[in-house]
């Protein structure tokens, strides 16, 4: 794998673009909970989006709605986030969410769970440990963007199919420009502090977020690796 660690370097990606396969970018695509405090250039940021903007959606509808927040505005987004949740302010998203997953499911979400903990040094009884753990979310993972996922609210949940197509586009398009991110559905908890944020006036409504950057390799919790079932287990062909 190419990876592009300097300004200069990711500079210049962007005049011939990436050579990596894509079988090498989603083999290599995975959640990454820890940046470097990094700014990547504008003109990676620019080619990243627009290479994204290819992505398949229902009558080229292209639904999906972006705002991507960095510096101050990020900063200020973290704080309010982390002080709400920190606080137990009720989250009020505009799309429900299902955590009470069971059988094959829920044993996927155990053993996720249980993958990144161990990384951490968090243990089955460690509630402190555990809260720790869900309030990085709201810190963003120390990434140096935080990008908020949404589409016009006139859109039903089958629409949100092409912004989760759109973002799995963009998020293989960063690992080719050597970035990592983790797709984060607590960036839905509190939609009104993001529309506030970037002013958003339509009404978009907030599915998720995605926090991106330089990868920190440092931190235990980026050493996490999840499994994937044989494809037996989720395709049939039949003739």
């Amino acid at each position: 794998m190419e990876n592009f660690n300097t300004e200069s370097e990711a500079t210049e990606l962007t005049m011939t673009d990436s050579s990596m396969s894509l079988v090498e970018a989603v083999t290599t695509r995975r959640s990454v909970r820890g940046f470097l405090d990094k700014e990547v250039p504008q003109e990676v940021l620019d080619r990243i989006f627009e290479i994204a903007q290819q992505a398949p959606s229902n009558c080229n509808v292209q639904p999906w709605k972006a705002y991507v927040a960095s510096g101050e505005l990020k900063e200020s987004l973290k704080k309010q986030m982390h002080e709400n949740t920190a606080n137990g302010v009720a989250p009020n998203p505009d799309y429900s969410y299902t955590s009470n997953f069971e059988n094959e499911y829920r044993v996927r979400q155990v053993e996720c769970a249980v993958a990144l903990y161990s990384k951490m040094g968090i243990g089955r009884g460690d509630k402190e440990g555990r809260m720790r753990a869900v309030l990085r979310n709201f810190e963003f993972f120390d990434a140096p963007y935080i990008a908020f996922i949404g589409m016009d609210p006139s859109f039903g949940t089958t629409v949100a199919v092409d912004v989760g197509m759109w973002a799995q586009t963009l998020m293989l398009t960063m690992v080719a420009f050597g970035l990592h991110s983790c797709p984060m559905g607590t960036m839905r908890n509190y939609p009104d502090v993001v529309r506030q944020a970037f002013d958003i006036q339509d009404g978009t409504k907030i599915l998720f977020g995605i926090s991106f950057g330089y990868e920190n390799p440092a931190l235990p919790a980026n050493e996490t690796r999840t499994t994937r079932d044989a494809t037996s287990s989720n395709v049939v062909f039949q003739s």
